[in-house]
């Protein structure tokens, strides 16, 4: 987690009314070289003042479609930091992407450290050497990495994934990746950072994951307890290796309130349709399998959108979503609720609030705490080094070509 100073006091006594007002001040002070960026988890008095709504690659390749539509000066990335790292690829480099608060990290992301990957990947092969095993290991990262592990996966040839296009990357993979698998060559998986989007996916692919799967755990591994907390004989046996990290808010999802829904249900009166479960795939296998519907946030949002009147949903992930989506359906008569009671909220992606955004806003507008004039500054740009920058491109621009094709079958 990077350090961020803390804001003056001003920041911080104002109301809501009085921050929006500003924040939307400064909007029109600078106009159409200003694009403020929105993410789906982020708290309903920031999402106002966003131009685009979506999940993380979304709103990286829109701020990329509106800079070479017209003269963007700044995109301010209300997510986090690895987002804010995948915009500054994507877009031009006279673009400066700012990140209105820089401990707005991702957990899962920093579960995966490029010193870690590095040690992981010799360690994995060493045994594969050892064993005479003849195939390749092909990297996939999902999207909520940083920019060094994206470079580290294209450097080795592979590719980013997002969870609406991970079934497909996972293919491409399987199948040789940048060179087509050979008759009878053997390919192995490894997949950063999230063990169980890898787990899923590798589930619908058709491997038995139970058998076929084991996990690598970079803290086992610095304390010597065998290949990541695996043995040598599990990494042979497996199809896919799958890193130990996880998201913060879909772990506490789990498959007893998955049985707590269908109790609730069992008794429904006559005419009242039975609530369906739909959760994301980063949740953890067991409540997925028990799900009905499982995909990605955009999935979620298309799929309770096209609900019918008396349609009820319980919905495991983020619960600012959750609830904006409960608030749009209920005059439609659709009930919205979360899977779990517990309050799961990503807590990083919190850190992101109006004082943060106004404080970036008047940076750049040359306006100071007390709404003097002051020198323009340009707080929290977030910059990828060129180094890291081509190879995590490799990895980003794999997945958006093969996206783009036609899918076989």
């Amino acid at each position: 987690m990077l350090w961020q100073p803390s804001l003056p006091d001003v920041y911080l006594t104002m109301s809501s009314d009085e921050l929006g007002s500003a924040i939307e001040d400064r909007r029109r002070r600078l106009g159409d070289r200003l694009v403020i960026l929105g993410h789906h988890y982020q708290q309903d008095e920031v999402v106002r003042h966003a131009d685009f709504t979506g999940d993380s690659l979304k709103l990286s390749q829109l701020a990329a479609d509106v800079a070479a539509e017209r003269d963007v000066a700044y995109v301010v990335f209300c997510g986090v930091h690895f987002m804010a790292e995948t915009a500054d690829m994507l877009t031009p480099e006279s673009v400066k992407v700012i990140l209105p608060d820089l401990s707005a990290g991702c957990s899962m992301a920093d579960m995966a450290a490029y010193d870690e990957t590095v040690a992981a990947w010799e360690m994995i092969h060493r045994v594969l050497d050892v064993a005479g095993w003849e195939g390749r290991v092909i990297p996939i990262t999902y999207v909520n990495s940083s920019a060094a592990i994206k470079a580290f996966v294209g450097e080795h040839g592979g590719a980013c994934c997002t969870s609406s296009n991970a079934d497909r990357v996972f293919e491409w993979a399987m199948q040789g990746g940048t060179t087509p698998r050979a008759p009878g060559e053997q390919i192995k998986i490894l997949f950063l950072p999230d063990q169980h989007l890898g787990r899923n996916t590798a589930s619908k692919y058709g491997i038995d994951v139970a058998e076929a799967s084991c996990v690598y755990d970079p803290k086992a591994a610095a304390r010597g307890e065998g290949i990541g907390g695996s043995t040598p004989e599990q990494i042979i046996g497996s199809d896919v290796i799958l890193w130990a990290g996880h998201c913060s808010v879909h772990k506490l999802f789990r498959p007893e309130h998955c049985d707590e829904i269908r109790a609730a249900d069992a008794d429904l009166p006559e005419g009242r349709r039975p609530t369906k479960i739909i959760v994301h795939p980063e949740c953890a296998k067991e409540v997925v399998d028990k799900a009905d519907l499982s995909g990605s946030t955009e999935f979620i949002i298309r799929a309770i959108r096209d609900s019918q009147p008396g349609d009820r949903w319980a919905v495991g992930t983020e619960v600012h979503l959750v609830d904006r989506l409960a608030a749009e359906m209920a005059p439609r008569g659709v009930e919205v609720r979360m899977l779990s009671r517990c309050q799961c909220l990503c807590t990083t992606m919190y850190r992101i609030d109006e004082p943060h955004l106004l404080w970036v806003l008047d940076g750049l507008c040359g306006v100071g705490p007390e709404g003097d004039t002051a020198p323009v500054r340009e707080h929290n740009v977030i910059r990828v080094h060129p180094e890291i920058r081509k190879p995590a491109l490799l990895a980003v621009d794999r997945m958006l070509e093969l996206v783009s094709q036609p899918a076989a079958g």
